[in-house]
């Protein structure tokens, strides 16, 4: 995610640049073959072009509007995922109670930190690179890269459960394929242990199965964004509309600009260029930030800032427990934190 004002030309140019060469292309061979060679039939009305224009800015719209919102999606299910979290903290503390305070804190200090291992857990998971994801296949993607790393990309899932799972736990947690959805599991399997045992209430239990059962939810509902991805024909359409409408739009210019030259001269054919790269630009762009924003958990530099979220959430459960060495704060980097 990118907490700056906004991109700087500088980050935004490179990143787009390709755009513009392809623009330059699309309009410079026509452009010479009109003026140099007298290809006067390259000239077409601007009608066609406009209303390609019209059903590329609509599908772009469109994309660009479902994949913000997609976006937007991952990120109020991380929230609730901040809300639960906390709510957790907060019954683990106060309803499981014993004689032994050592014990009882003990107690308390496992169940936390096995939630700190489902968040780990969930993190690696969304973090894995699908066959529709761009981060990693697209060039500009991955030059970009060079602004920020991706935790889950340089360390290892076993390196960091090994600090918050018991040795048997974190065997059992690797050798199973959806991580995080066993972790939960044994969250539930040691709260009915403590309810067989008398140590927690019916009511409490209830209370307590409860969260998991939201943390399920909130965990399914990241899966779905992850694992089913944009619909591939509205992407393909959006790609193939504002690839066509480029192509044609030199063309459209030329035929504009050709009306001119009794008044201006030829030379006011060499318009076409800068003013098919400009309004070319503004489309291919617009497509390439849709393409960005669709799937919020790849590793892009605009994704939710999921490991950030899930330190702020592993400090304020520390805190909850009394804690006093906190582990730091997630900082950006070039302004983006992921």
């Amino acid at each position: 995610m990118n907490i700056g004002s906004h991109y700087k030309l500088y980050h935004f140019i490179p990143w787009t640049r390709m755009k513009i060469y392809k623009m330059l292309i699309l309009s410079v061979i026509p452009t010479v073959l009109f003026y140099f060679m007298d290809w006067k039939w390259l000239a077409i009305p601007w009608v066609p072009v406009a209303l390609l224009g019209t059903a590329a800015a609509f599908i772009s719209g469109f994309k660009n509007t479902q994949t913000y919102n997609r976006s937007w999606e991952a990120r109020q299910i991380y929230g609730a995922i901040i809300n639960n979290s906390r709510n957790l903290g907060i019954l683990v503390r106060d309803f499981i109670r014993m004689d032994d305070k050592v014990q009882e804190q003990a107690m308390h200090q496992q169940i936390i930190y096995r939630h700190f291992a489902w968040l780990t857990a969930l993190r690696f998971q969304l973090r894995e690179t699908k066959s529709w994801e761009h981060v990693k296949t697209k060039g500009y993607n991955k030059e970009f890269l060079r602004y920020y790393e991706v935790p889950e990309w340089k360390g290892k899932l076993d390196e960091e459960l090994i600090n918050f799972l018991r040795d048997d736990e974190l065997r059992y947690v690797l050798s199973t394929k959806n991580r995080a959805t066993q972790i939960i599991a044994l969250q539930s399997a040691q709260l009915r242990e403590l309810n067989e045992a008398g140590q927690i209430s019916a009511y409490n239990y209830t209370a307590l199965e409860n969260q998991f059962k939201e943390l399920y939810d909130q965990q399914g509902k990241c899966e779905r964004i992850k694992n089913f991805p944009y619909p591939r024909q509205f992407s393909s359409i959006n790609l193939y509309f504002t690839n066509a409408l480029c192509f044609l739009l030199p063309l459209g210019f030329l035929g504009e600009f050709s009306k001119m030259i009794d008044k201006f001269g030829d030379h006011i054919v060499w318009l076409t260029v800068p003013f098919s790269i400009l309004l070319g630009w503004v489309f291919l762009v617009l497509e390439q930030i849709g393409e960005s924003t669709e799937n919020p958990f790849e590793g892009n530099a605009n994704d939710i800032p999921i490991t950030q979220i899930s330190r702020n959430i592993e400090i304020d459960l520390r805190e909850i427990l009394g804690e006093k060495e906190l582990p730091p704060a997630i900082q950006p980097v070039n302004n983006i934190v992921m």
